[in-house]
């Protein structure tokens, strides 16, 4: 087999091996990740936060719903390492320099022997394949842009003027000339280590643009630029996992900031459709006048008496108090993916049944 292969077959079979195996690592370590995840819903049960669109606050969500939501976004991360993983697991092997061989070699032998799930079915195209290395380090790239969403939400989390929560000491530095600086470090080079990533598969893409078939030198750039990607990746998931298992939440700030900004409107404007036969616009314009009042009065949504609500709609009953508990405002929203705590719990028992 070895006489009738170039140098560049034995290298890209190489890589191969180098990718599936660096597949199988981060798939490993993305799973670990997530265990991490759903043990912080056992520890964080029943506590509220605010959610955020444009860095507003939207509405209270339950912590574990937020985790839950990473841990989503991993499992397509995951998904996608599998998709990638099996078009990667092909021998090129036998192809020699790009036409094939008369020798009477076993292709599918030395593959079977290698662990491939598959042949090459051409020689040319598998000659100058480098879509394995590109998918692999796009996928690399959307984890990396995961976690880099994760880091930037928690370096604003930890800010005074959040306060949702401590990151641990040994991951964050302080200043050579301000004492009660915690910087978090950790968070800010999973953050910033991205760019780095993004530039890789941007370098992929434009070193193969113009080659057209088969063989290049211009092909041997791909290892130093996916390696790199990859030691990145696994040193910021190892960075995330240990965050996430010690970081000290502040449940007492994450509640009181649910219950500012009017974030039950929503809710008040729910209960009118259900309870009073109105269309969601008028019960949103109605909603509004309500947030108005509360403005004015400087009062939150969950302050204000039943006679003030009473202005804004006079034929309501004492029910209505109810929907500007924020911790009653979670466990109405029990559609199907809500953070309602009965949604969040068989979605927990599930996760944990997969990874067990």
């Amino acid at each position: 087999m070895a006489c009738t292969d170039l140098r560049n077959r034995f290298y890209s079979t190489g890589l191969r091996l180098w990718a599936r195996d660096a597949i199988d690592r981060i798939d490993q370590k993305i799973v670990a990740l997530q265990t991490a995840l759903i043990d912080r819903t056992d520890q964080d049960a029943g506590v509220v936060l605010p959610a955020y669109t444009h860095l507003q606050r939207a509405q209270p969500v339950l912590a574990a719903h937020y985790w839950l939501a990473y841990c989503e976004k991993f499992q397509r991360d995951r998904d996608r390492l599998a998709d990638c993983r099996r078009r990667t697991n092909v021998s090129s092997l036998g192809a020699a320099a790009l036409a094939g061989t008369s020798l009477p070699i076993d292709r599918h032998q030395v593959a079977d022997l290698l662990g491939f799930d598959e042949v090459a079915a051409n020689s040319l195209d598998i000659s100058s394949d480098r879509d394995f290395v590109l998918e692999l380090a796009f996928v690399l790239t959307m984890i990396a842009e995961h976690l880099s969403t994760w880091a930037e939400e928690w370096i604003l989390w930890s800010t005074i003027e959040f306060g949702f929560l401590e990151l641990p000491r040994e991951f964050c530095t302080g200043s050579s000339i301000m004492p009660q600086k915690r910087n978090p470090d950790a968070a800010e080079l999973v953050r910033g280590k991205t760019g780095r990533v993004v530039g890789a598969l941007n370098s992929l893409l434009v070193m193969m643009k113009g080659l057209p078939l088969a063989f290049f030198k211009d092909m041997q750039e791909d290892k130093k630029l996916v390696f790199d990607s990859y030691d990145i990746l696994t040193e910021s998931i190892l960075i995330t996992n240990e965050l996430i298992k010690n970081l000290k939440p502040n449940k007492q700030r994450m509640l009181a900031l649910s219950n500012e900004g009017y974030t039950t409107s929503t809710d008040f404007a729910d209960y009118l459709v259900q309870n009073n036969n109105m269309s969601f616009r008028e019960a949103y314009k109605i909603s509004a006048k309500l947030v108005n009042y509360a403005e004015k009065k400087r009062k939150k949504l969950n302050e204000l008496k039943f006679n003030e609500i009473k202005k804004i709609k006079s034929d309501l009953d004492k029910s209505v108090m109810k929907v500007f508990d924020v911790k009653n405002s979670v466990n109405l929203k029990s559609s199907h993916g809500g953070t309602a705590i009965k949604n969040i719990k068989k979605m927990i028992l599930k996760l944990k049944k997969e990874f067990k």
